[in-house]
């Protein structure tokens, strides 16, 4: 059995200590008249399984199945024995070099010290808390405490504030732009006569120039205006946290409390009211699953879907009970989200990005960053992320890198960012899907990417808490022309069943979760059009009949 090291040898090498040292195992054993001895050299200190060698052992050399057990024990206690002497052997050795001065004491205590605070929880020091942290965990105490209309009326008035303001950038912009237009119109009458092309030129230069003065005199104040109601609103909702635990001291409560009827509203003549269209709606309520099921609902709408991000300016019951309702579902596991359908743009400049940034910027968002701030870290990631995906690239993905060699911060349709909200209506967090024109075809399948890109927004609400999300469900938010009833019903067809087949694969993502899915049409969809797709809604997912019970007379 002396062939045992040869086959030692091939398992792994130490990649411990780079001191090593071999020792020979010695096993005795008696099979009938025979007295056998197995030698094994073993490298110290061992860094295979114990088990896995025994069983090698046992396999190598056709040991009799009576003296496993036996050997087994005998390895272990061989092992043991002579680890435990090569550590007391370390041990007198690092004395020694502490007694004779080799080793700094003093470096040595400081080493001990950093490993037991770093690897021991008795010795680890208290993590602090970030002032978001202590921020976000008063906060929801205070809304889920007879201060949240305390809280909601202030909003409110601060959201009047800043509504008054970009009122007001509003009209002189658009004074602005109507004297520029006037004069733009005389210049153009005497263009040929008495000024050239040169003339309308410069004129055109001093209009731009005048107005990208004036818009960027008003974002400064908007953005200064903003920065200060955020810090005055968090060290009120601080004070007024501290002040509640104190009943006696109720100055702050009694200074800053403002009663329903001294709610600021907005003058309706200003032109910003929203206006508010007949929302059609169906509900329905569906179980899903192999064997556990799980009830989900359902709401097909009619409805743009900026209006579950817009403000009121008339603080009715029904718009505040919405606004109480998103405040204290903030720091839960009940959150609200919704899908955007955007360009490969990160920006706010152009169709509904721009238009959902300005709803975003007509109220103070008190716990996260502006919009601005958001978008301006996703660049930051997504350049971050291309530069890492380009050294590992592949040949099989050198076309999708050659779409985006152009500009590195755009993203790829079926890709997605995302943004948080806690100063929107009714959700806390926006998926900016990037889409293409090719969603406008009537030819897309269930592997298209923005398809694929729904799939992954709705794992990511399974593995963060989000339990309501608003799709678009024909993948557009505008109606054109060529999206006939046939291309609708076929879209809508399409959608429906692959968000039924994900909400399927939900149970095995997040162990079946009862979730809200909103499908929204473009509200100038008809009522007829709308009314079939409801139809159609039933037939794909399998909606929950009602029992009707009667008793005999």
């Amino acid at each position: 059995m002396t062939d045992t090291g040869n086959q030692l040898k091939k398992m792994k090498p130490n990649k411990g200590k780079t001191c090593t040292r071999e020792r020979d195992y010695v096993y005795k054993f008696n099979a009938g008249n025979q007295h056998l001895v197995l030698t094994v050299p073993l490298k110290f200190p061992v860094q295979e399984n114990i088990s896995h060698l025994h069983g090698r052992l046992m396999l190598l050399h056709n040991l009799p199945c009576f003296i496993e057990n036996d050997l087994k024990q005998s390895l272990n206690k061989f092992i043991e024995e002579e680890t435990i002497k090569d550590y007391d052997t370390e041990a007198e050795l690092a004395l020694e070099a502490v007694k004779s001065g080799k080793v700094d004491i003093n470096q040595l205590a400081d080493t001990w010290a950093k490993a037991y605070k770093e690897t021991t929880l008795e010795y680890t020091k208290p993590e602090e808390t970030s002032w978001d942290e202590d921020f976000a965990d008063v906060y929801h105490d205070l809304i889920h405490s007879p201060a949240s209309e305390m809280l909601l009326n202030l909003e409110h008035n601060y959201f009047v504030s800043i509504s008054e303001l970009i009122s007001e950038r509003d009209v002189e912009l658009k004074k602005l732009r109507e004297r520029q237009g006037a004069e733009m119109d005389k210049v153009m009458q005497e263009l040929g006569k008495s000024l050239t092309d040169q003339d309308v030129n410069s004129l055109a230069a001093q209009h731009f120039e005048s107005q990208q003065d004036l818009e960027n005199k008003w974002t400064n104040e908007l953005k200064q205006s903003t920065a200060i109601q955020k810090q005055e609103y968090q060290e009120w909702v601080i004070k007024l946290h501290q002040d509640l635990k104190n009943p006696n001291n109720s100055s702050i409560s009694d200074e800053i409390k403002v009663q329903p009827s001294q709610l600021r509203e907005s003058v309706e003549g200003n032109g910003r009211i929203y206006e508010e269209q007949r929302l059609l709606e169906e509900s329905f309520t569906i179980h899903l699953g192999a064997q556990l099921k799980t009830m989900h609902n359902l709401r097909l709408l009619r409805a743009d879907m900026l209006d579950f991000c817009k403000h009121k300016r008339n603080h009715r019951s029904g718009v505040k009970l919405h606004r109480l309702q998103t405040a204290m579902s903030l720091y839960s596991t009940s959150l609200c989200g919704l899908v955007l359908l955007v360009d490969n743009r990160i920006s706010s400049y152009s169709g509904i990005k721009r238009d959902f940034a300005t709803v975003c910027q007509e109220c103070t968002d008190f716990h996260f960053p502006g919009i601005q701030e958001q978008l301006e870290i996703v660049q930051k990631v997504v350049l971050k992320a291309r530069a890492h995906r380009s050294k590992n690239k592949s040949s099989g993905s050198e076309d999708k890198l050659k779409n985006i060699e152009r500009n590195q911060s755009n993203i790829l349709p079926g890709e997605f960012y995302i943004t948080r909200h806690s100063n929107l209506s009714e959700i806390h967090v926006a998926f900016h899907l990037c889409v293409d024109d090719n969603v406008r075809s009537g030819n897309i399948t269930a592997r298209d990417p923005a398809i694929m890109g729904l799939r992954n927004i709705l794992k990511v609400c399974c593995t963060h808490d989000i339990t309501t999300i608003s799709i678009p469900l024909l993948l557009v938010h505008d109606m054109s022309e060529e999206m006939t009833i046939p291309w609708c019903l076929k879209r809508a067809e399409l959608v429906f069943k692959c968000v039924k087949g994900f909400m399927m694969e939900m149970a095995s993502w997040d162990g079946g979760i009862s979730r809200t899915v909103q499908f929204l049409v473009p509200q100038t969809i008809s009522e007829e059009m709308f009314y079939q797709l409801s139809n159609m809604l039933p037939q794909i997912f399998r909606v929950s009949s009602t029992l009707t019970l009667t008793s005999k007379h």
